[in-house]
């Protein structure tokens, strides 16, 4: 790897990008070459099946990878069968990579887990890199400064067959995240205030980078839970520069260059940051000093508020947005004005690429150690991947979390889209640490409200939404 000397001026995403343009369509989309692709089960079958019937093969198999993520069950002891709905689609996803000569990571693969918790943490992807996943999250990765795509059904077909995808260039948006985080305020509390401030289409059209104290001071997991959500600001991709703290996170980890490959790496990775004098479409500065634990109210990543909120009134909104929020609150069974803390919660679920890594079930059982889930509650945790949950186990946080009355699962998108019998019932009110509280996202009827773990693990104790720094008596 040769170290490229860029125009300073410009930006992190420009760097990424131009370096990665193999042409130009006439259509103007530039066909961007992608370093790593990783399917899933969902949708690779299908991808499969047309090659197979144009009698195309899939054009880089070293360089694309099958995660079986998103139906097996979670359930503790799981196998292939222990969801018979997902069966035929991860059989189908086997085939075809068989036939394709694609390494799968299956479920005994000591490497399995969630695409966007297994590719970091393997090294797979590197910064100044490019990444593409058949799921919208593929974002997530942007937390080492690498740029990722989720691609539809057609681009998927298009990347496996000839390693590019073919996209108009975004905007930039620069997002500059001052000051400091006070006393458990973590990434996924940025992550939905900056949702609600922008509103969960402001990012569309433009691909963003997060800057400023805060950003920087994330570590990298937290950089990765920021970059998850960029997809429900309404962006594609959304990127942290990569710096000393994500250096040191990569090295020695079993995918990353070593040696003399490691420093010629290292010395093109210094190169990547948006220059002093970068220009970006978009600037927006957003003060993170006095920010709360956040949590939605509604059923859009947008409908965010601090813990010591209310629920915001429509009448109050301007006059097209109203009926949007009126329906949320019908569905969210809420009422305008009333305080969010206090509300009875039925189940909470902590998992998913957004908040399943080891920090974050660390987090959770800080809260849970010692203590016990309110009566009726039902809890799940399902690491995010099997190196988290042996992680956690040889911590000793498979104990907290049994002891205090959570299932300790096993790895898999689990609850996150209900795609494997992971669900909640009607009615429910669900805290959940993933990244979508659509209507019926977590089961038919069931109300999801966002948090993260610390807020989850006060809710499972408390059976009701707990500001956690009450619970343990932390600063307001």
């Amino acid at each position: 790897m040769s170290v490229t000397h860029f125009d300073m001026s410009a930006t992190l995403f420009d760097k990424i990008w131009d370096a990665h343009v193999a042409a130009r369509r006439i259509d103007g989309r530039d066909l961007v070459y992608i370093d790593r692709h990783v399917l899933h089960e969902l949708h690779a079958p299908h991808a499969f099946g047309k090659l197979q019937k144009a009698g195309r093969a899939v054009r880089r198999p070293d360089l694309t990878f099958s995660a079986i993520d998103h139906t097996p069950s979670t359930k503790p002891g799981r196998d292939e069968h222990t969801n018979p709905e997902g069966l035929p689609l991860i059989e189908a996803m086997r085939a075809g990579s068989l036939r394709n000569a694609i390494r799968v990571f299956d479920l005994k693969d000591p490497e399995h887990g969630i695409s966007h918790v297994v590719a970091p943490e393997i090294g797979m992807v590197l910064p100044g890199a490019t990444h593409a996943v058949p799921d919208s999250h593929a974002c997530t990765v942007g937390g080492l400064g690498a740029l990722a795509f989720g691609c539809g059904t057609s681009e998927l077909e298009h990347i496996l067959a000839t390693q590019v995808i073919a996209m108009h260039r975004p905007k930039r948006m620069r997002i500059r995240l001052d000051g400091s985080l006070g006393p458990h305020v973590r990434a996924k509390d940025v992550a939905l205030a900056v949702i609600a401030h922008i509103g969960s289409a402001g990012g569309r059209g433009f691909a963003i980078e997060f800057s400023g104290a805060v950003a920087r001071a994330l570590p990298v997991e937290g950089r990765l839970t920021l970059c998850n959500l960029t997809i429900e600001m309404g962006s594609r991709t959304g990127l942290i520069a990569a710096d000393d703290t994500v250096f040191q996170w990569l090295h020695g980890r079993p995918w990353a260059p070593a040696g003399a490959r490691w420093a010629r790496a290292l010395a093109y990775w210094k190169t990547l940051p948006s220059g002093e004098g970068a220009v970006f479409d978009s600037d927006i500065n957003l003060d993170c000093g006095a920010l709360q634990p956040q949590i939605t109210w509604g059923t859009d990543p947008g409908q965010a508020i601090a813990i010591s909120g209310r629920v915001p009134d429509p009448a109050d909104a301007e006059a097209h947005r109203r009926p949007l929020l009126e329906k949320a609150l019908v569905y969210m069974g809420l009422t305008p004005g009333m305080a969010i803390e206090g509300l009875r919660v039925d189940r909470v679920f902590i998992g998913s690429c957004t908040n399943a890594r080891l920090s974050d079930l660390e987090e959770a059982a800080a809260i849970l150690r010692g203590r016990r889930i309110a009566p009726g509650m039902q809890a799940l945790v399902s690491p995010g991947s099997a190196k988290v949950r042996r992680d956690a186990e040889a911590l000793g946080l498979d104990k907290v979390f049994s002891d205090a009355g959570f299932i300790w699962g096993e790895s898999a998108c689990s609850m996150c889209a209900g795609a494997n019998g992971d669900k909640g019932e009607r009615g429910e009110r669900i805290l959940s640490t993933t990244n979508r509280n659509f209507e019926n996202r977590q089961g038919p009827g069931a109300r999801t409200h966002l948090v993260g773990p610390a807020l989850a693990a006060a809710a499972a104790v408390t059976g009701e939404i707990t500001d956690v720094r009450k619970l343990l008596g932390g600063a307001r």
